[in-house]
């Protein structure tokens, strides 16, 4: 039995973790699937790429209200999904060689799924067909998280073919129409990346709205943009889903009752789960909640000790950024067990890269008024802005929400061009403790660009009531 110093599970953002500081120590690596974790081979870098030509496809669309009249030739699907997969591949096969090479004399990769079996002890089956049992001093957790497929007929053993976040974007050709499940962002990139393509898509929704996680202002508009694009479903559960037709049909119930669409392929955007539940950590002292994430307090540490855990395992927010602050803390902890560090997740972002563009940060306005929270709202419209004005922008815009008494933000939303990048500024006057106005008057904002949405939003709120 192999005994290291430092047992880590999960290649993503955990396999930032080994470094220079951490050479005398005895490190294993259990990886049971693609080095990189989500973002890189399923997640966040391969669906971008994907949605930087969707939006070159689409742009004819945006081109009809300026003068421009053009349209989209073809897609080279197979030369797009290669182009993208045969740099991501590539990066894959170089982390692990590097993590088994020379430069990584103190590391061990395991090739294999790894599960407790006792207290901080690890049986690994390894994808070569042996097993492995090692035992670590310390652990940390971060083996991400799954895509789930709801318990529908015809789906829950696979008599239907499907694909899900993970497989989706490696098809060999675009389907003439595709049926989406689910009504969060990433069924709603999927569902503008296929469409931008000339896919005909069908979204299906259990709510009444789609990205109802938001302000309720950004869900109510994305959702009106995204009908008048492909159809929508709402307030639509699927009942039954069976092979037929050129491919999928899906008997659903919905406002005007039962009805049956066809599709030639089915695309399950459901959400994830953590993995906690494959790795077995009750066997180890792990506690886990309710929804499956492994609990942790404020310095990534779960209930067992000197054992770590971050990102998706962990955390309600499945985000990269996240997962990569998360990793910078428990690497400070592994290192400083006399003075840690705390994660901040204070104020946390997030961006959905469909069409439109969406960002948020902080409290929604719903939020701020359940929780009873005194707060001003500004609503600043992409139109009313220069370069708003130049896209002739119709019903996009920034909503801005403040403490009254002290003039910090409390929270930012924005749909349209750029929100990510956009939304940026109100992350750093939140994070940094900067007052609205401060903000929008002591620096000077390029005219005329797109940030001025900001100054003009900050300037709309009221002034601090209060010092």
């Amino acid at each position: 039995m192999n005994h290291f110093d430092l047992v880590i599970i999960g290649t993503g953002s955990g396999n930032s973790i080994p470094g220079p500081e951490l050479e005398h120590v005895k490190i294993a690596i259990v990886e049971d699937n693609l080095f990189g974790g989500t973002c890189l081979n399923v997640g966040c870098i391969p669906t971008k790429m994907f949605v930087h030509p969707a939006e070159l496809a689409d742009a004819s669309r945006h081109g009809r209200g300026l003068g421009i009249t053009s349209h989209l030739d073809a897609v080279d699907w197979p030369g797009i999904r290669d182009r993208i997969f045969g740099r991501i591949d590539a990066i894959e096969a170089a982390g692990r060689a590097y993590r088994e090479g020379p430069e990584c004399q103190n590391i061990t990769v395991f090739s294999g799924h790894g599960r407790f079996t006792a207290h901080k002890s690890l049986t690994i089956a390894m994808n070569d067909g042996g097993t492995e049992v090692i035992t670590g001093a310390r652990f940390v957790l971060a083996a991400g998280s799954r895509a789930v497929v709801p318990e529908i007929a015809g789906l829950a053993h696979g008599q239907v073919p499907f694909h899900t976040s993970d497989t989706i974007m490696r098809i060999e050709r675009l389907p003439a129409s595709i049926a989406i499940l689910g009504g969060g962002f990433i069924a709603a990139e999927f569902a503008h990346v296929f469409s931008s393509f000339g896919v005909a898509v069908t979204q299906i929704v259990r709510g009444p709205a789609m990205l109802r996680h938001l302000d309720g202002d950004i869900s109510q508009q994305f959702t009106r943009e995204a009908a008048s694009r492909y159809e929508v479903l709402l307030e639509t559960t699927v009942e039954v889903a069976r092979s037929g037709g050129s491919g999928v049909e899906l008997e659903v119930n919905g406002p005007t009752g039962q009805e049956t669409i066809a599709a030639e392929m089915l695309l399950v955007a459901t959400g994830r789960r953590p993995n906690s539940d494959t790795l077995g950590v009750e066997a180890t002292g792990v506690a886990v909640d309710n929804d499956g994430r492994v609990r942790v307090d404020e310095y990534q540490r779960t209930t067992a000790e000197g054992i770590f855990a971050l990102g998706d395992l962990s955390s309600a927010h499945q985000l990269k950024h996240v997962a990569n602050h998360e990793a910078r803390v428990v690497k400070h902890n592994l290192l400083h067990p006399d003075a840690m560090m705390a994660a901040d997740h204070r104020f946390i972002p997030a961006a959905v890269f469909a069409d439109p563009q969406i960002a948020s940060v902080g409290l929604s306005e719903e939020e701020a008024i359940q929780a009873q929270r005194p707060h001003v709202v500004k609503v600043q419209k992409y139109a009313d802005i220069a370069a708003g004005w130049a896209r002739e922008d119709r019903g996009h815009f920034l909503k801005v929400i403040a403490d009254p008494a002290t003039g910090l933000l409390l929270g930012a939303h924005v749909i349209g061009p750029e929100a990510a990048t956009v939304i940026q500024p109100l992350i750093h006057a939140m994070s940094f403790g900067q007052r609205a106005h401060d903000v929008a008057r002591g620096q000077y904002w390029i005219h005329p660009a797109l940030s001025e949405l900001v100054e003009n939003a900050l300037l709309g709120l009221p002034e601090p009531s209060a010092e």
